[in-house]
């Protein structure tokens, strides 16, 4: 070991930057594929613009995105053109004026933002940031899993909407994204959505088998924003690529995503309003 030259000083180590977050994101993740995730942010995204909020909905989902699918969309620029440096993130935002809120396109069939380099997925996150302080809510619809791109978006956020339904392989990849996301210290904010759900008191029940998971095993006991019940017209929305919010509006489903964004508006006012505290 070399020993300290005499008169020398050694500065203290910096610390490290502090976390870049914004109070108005909400990222949508979940443990695996086929949950609804998608139609649940893009739903999500249309109640929050119905009741006068600006809204922006993100597709984080490069390799498999398919909100422009959803929405019958066909956008000229996408988040790839953002990714291959062509363009910033503010130019490729598209008007949805169907659901009067505004889309950051993806492009299905494109590498994982997870194989961008740290440096440029930073890059990509600090854009969002700025963009969202231009409008009242941004929703992340990011990809399954809890891979890197997952944990920096959901810890940028100001909440994580676990979606997941009773299949048993997805109750137990939600688990297995809360338990790494715990790992990674980005479980203190993650809220639970359960989709599909047959019947209300069913939800609640497969909510309940969840929350003893955490608790026995983790510690912790992640809260509940609220049920989607299961709805015919849900897959009938996605094949005629209509929001369901514009379709059939008095749906179960559509009914219960509303009360949601209720929720999700009043945790972005308070995170907002501690935030100005400070």
């Amino acid at each position: 070991m070399t020993e300290k030259p005499p008169g020398e000083t050694r500065l203290p180590l910096s610390n490290p930057p502090a976390l870049k977050r914004a109070n108005n994101l909400i990222a949508v993740a979940s443990g695996k594929g086929g949950v609804g995730k998608t139609w649940f942010s893009v739903t999500l995204a249309h109640a929050l613009a119905l009741s006068g909020k600006k809204v922006l909905l993100f597709d984080g989902d490069l390799g498999l995105a398919n909100v422009d699918v959803q929405l019958g969309l066909m956008p000229k620029r996408d988040l790839n053109d953002v990714i291959r440096g062509r363009l910033g993130l503010d130019r490729v935002i598209q008007p949805f004026d169907d659901g009067k809120f505004d889309i950051v396109a993806g492009r299905s069939g494109q590498a994982s933002l997870s194989a961008l380099p740290s440096q440029r997925l930073a890059l990509l996150r600090d854009q969002l940031l700025d963009v969202a302080s231009q409008y009242d809510v941004v929703i992340a619809d990011l990809g399954a899993g809890v891979d890197r791109t997952v944990r920096m978006f959901s810890a940028s956020s100001a909440c994580t909407l676990l979606v997941t339904t009773d299949e048993p392989t997805a109750l137990t990849d939600a688990y297995a994204f809360i338990k790494l996301g715990n790992a990674a210290g980005v479980s203190r904010n993650i809220n639970i959505v359960i989709n599909m759900a047959s019947s209300i008191s069913e939800g609640e029940k497969t909510y309940k088998t969840l929350l003893k998971a955490c608790e026995n095993f983790l510690r912790l006991s992640p809260p509940l924003m609220g049920l989607v019940r299961q709805d015919s017209r849900v897959k009938d929305c996605i094949r005629s690529q209509s929001p369901i919010l514009s379709r059939t509006p008095n749906a179960d489903a559509a009914i219960d995503v509303a009360k949601i964004s209720k929720k999700v508006m009043a945790l972005v006012e308070s995170a907002t309003h501690k935030a100005a505290r400070r």
